[in-house]
């Protein structure tokens, strides 16, 4: 059973990801560091009793459809219940409408927790956070007056509106439509397909952000507009009025995430009665610059998909490590006892609970300190501002894609740690990979975040901001070459070396873009995003063994950086030579 771990949470966003310092330096209003304790401890009570009871339930009697109508699994509507009434919902949306305006940091730790929870629930109240966030930034007075206060309470829940047969990642290919009704509104028509949570049972109301085109619309995503959408109409006194010209009309059957509906919606086929067919919707910002407003949810969404990785991650490592301990298989050298010995002392299993934990360890730090960045952009002004918000931008990319291999990656482990056990359903072990293999796809594949992270996010400030961010990375790992704890081996070398690799790979991405070769860009573009992500994450691992100077700290730092941070060097010839090598094998692909 998961039990969240609270004091590694604690440790890394205090003692890597900058909460601590941050405190310290009253960038965080009222909140204490007594409070934030409190807090995640709260959370990961909750997490562990209440959401981890209900995830084998959810996993295997899955969200039904019948009749437009979704219910949720067998006590799930209950759980989303009790969620609301702890205020999780509104952790950090706007105090003016109910919420607690408490930091990004606090935000994604307690996310990380109910994902580790339950991957399948999470997701659905993560959808309202960004479209709370959506709102508040983008949508009228009116709007906001309406529907916040009740999505930042959990009252009513919130969705995102986005994909269509004929268009997944090109938003470009879009044909859902919107025609003016003369009076402020908008009428929706089309069909909208992978919509999580479009339809359940937990709230009265859902409030769909819906993308569709308007008649004179420009071509392309030059001619997007964002729409609310609700299930029901609100009356004026905010009381629910006639079903709104929005349905679901069937539910996807997936390899994981059962209990999360993922619905396919159909906007204005006339099955509201009684009055002319098509959605009644309001146009959230400007017309035709509907993107810029849905990507405040994406990028909302991207660092919440991150942290599902993680989460999942932290299961599976836990549910191996638990096995590991438990079963006995053949003789191990530094095994006393009788009989036969805990798997767990054999030296191939702890090569691989070790990788899982590092590669856990690094995925959560490099996510929270993208949300310690977003948190100091918000906080501080002028160039400060722009330098933190700089590098929300070049981590966001990096915590969504690594943190989601991670997850694939560390669930699969499990499965081999467990044996042939983990590959029966009874032991849990293969529904979190399941559950994984989802997150490296929505939100933007982690293809198009490393194309995301090399074509616009290096060249930002000319280069200059991944360049200061290398010398802080090497400032940490000079520190460990000083230090005078034990334990630390060749980490200092192993480190140094991977920022090498990454510097040379990031100037000749750099200088390939600058000069025109842009598919050459791309094609290292993926090796990329995983080399930075290594070489930063070895980082952090040894930023949190300075810091705290225990000895498991120190020791999972040391055994990351001389079994497993050697791949940066390979990573780094893929970048700066692959290129010629997939261009002349591609042409065996085409048909």
């Amino acid at each position: 059973m998961y039990r969240a771990p609270v004091a590694d949470i604690a440790f890394t966003l205090k003692h890597v990801a900058g909460l601590k310092a941050a405190l310290d330096g009253g960038k965080l209003g009222d909140l204490s560091e007594d409070l934030a304790d409190a807090i995640l401890a709260e959370a990961g009570r909750f997490a562990s009793e209440e959401v981890a009871p209900l995830y084998k339930i959810g996993d295997e009697q899955g969200a039904k459809l019948r009749d437009a109508a979704v219910t949720m699994p067998e006590g799930w509507k209950e759980l989303y219940r009790r969620w609301t009434e702890g205020g999780w919902n509104g952790l950090s949306a706007p105090e003016e409408f109910g919420g607690q305006d408490l930091p990004n940091m606090l935000s994604v730790a307690a996310l990380e927790m109910w994902n580790s929870g339950s991957m399948a629930f999470a997701i659905g109240p993560t959808l309202t956070v960004g479209a709370v966030e959506a709102l508040d930034k983008h949508a009228s007075d009116e709007l906001k007056q309406t529907y916040l206060e009740k999505l930042v309470s959990g009252e009513w829940m919130g969705t995102m509106n986005l994909t269509e047969p004929q268009a997944g990642s090109d938003l470009a290919a879009l044909k859902a439509r919107a025609e003016r009704a003369g009076d402020g509104t908008y009428r929706i028509f089309g069909q909208k397909i992978f919509i999580t949570y479009g339809e359940h049972d937990f709230t009265d109301n859902i409030v769909h952000l819906v993308l569709a085109r308007l008649p004179d619309a420009p071509a392309g995503t030059r001619g997007i507009s964002l729409f609310l959408v609700p299930k029901f109409l609100v009356n004026d006194d905010g009381s629910l009025g006639a079903r709104n010209d929005v349905f679901c009309s069937g539910l996807e059957h997936k390899l994981g995430i059962h209990a999360s509906p993922t619905c396919t919606m159909i906007y204005g086929d006339g099955f509201a009665k009684d009055r002319e067919p098509g959605a009644v919707g309001w146009l959230i910002g400007e017309e035709n610059k509907g993107l810029a407003c849905m990507f405040t949810m994406m990028n909302n969404a991207r660092l919440a998909v991150g942290m599902q990785g993680v989460a999942v991650a932290e299961t599976a490592y836990q549910k191996a490590l638990a096995h590991a301990n438990e079963r006995r298989q053949g003789k191990a050298a530094g095994y006393d006892g009788q009989g036969m010995a805990p798997i767990v002392h054999h030296p191939d299993v702890q090569r691989n609970l070790l990788t899982m934990k590092a590669l856990t360890q690094m995925a959560r730090s490099i996510a929270y300190c993208c949300a310690h960045a977003l948190d100091m952009a918000h906080a501080s002004e002028g160039d400060e501002a722009r330098h933190w918000q700089d590098r929300a931008n070049l981590l966001t990319p990096v915590a969504k894609a690594f943190s989601t291999d991670v997850g694939v990656d560390v669930a699969s482990l499990g499965i081999q740690v467990h044996g042939g056990m983990g590959f029966i359903e009874e032991t849990g072990a293969a529904a979190l990979l399941r559950d994984a293999r989802i997150a490296p796809i929505y939100e933007g594949t982690n293809g198009i975040q490393a194309i995301d992270l090399v074509a616009r996010k290096l060249p930002q400030s000319g280069g200059e901001h991944i360049a200061g961010y290398i010398s802080e990375l090497r400032a940490i790992v000079e520190a460990v070459r000083q230090s005078n704890m034990t334990g630390f081996g060749a980490a200092a070398d192993r480190l140094d070396a991977a920022l090498g690799a990454l510097d040379e790979a990031t100037g000749f991405l750099l200088a390939a873009q600058k000069e025109g070769r842009g598919d050459e860009a791309l094609a290292g573009a993926t090796p990329y995003l995983r080399l930075l992500a290594l070489a930063v994450g070895g980082c952090y691992l040894a930023k949190g063994a300075l810091a705290e100077g225990a000895e498991p700290h120190v020791a999972l730092c040391r055994f990351f950086a001389e079994n497993l941070v050697g791949e940066a060097g390979a990573l780094k010839d893929r970048v700066v030579s692959g290129a010629a090598s997939l261009a002349a094998a591609s042409k065996t692909l085409l048909a």
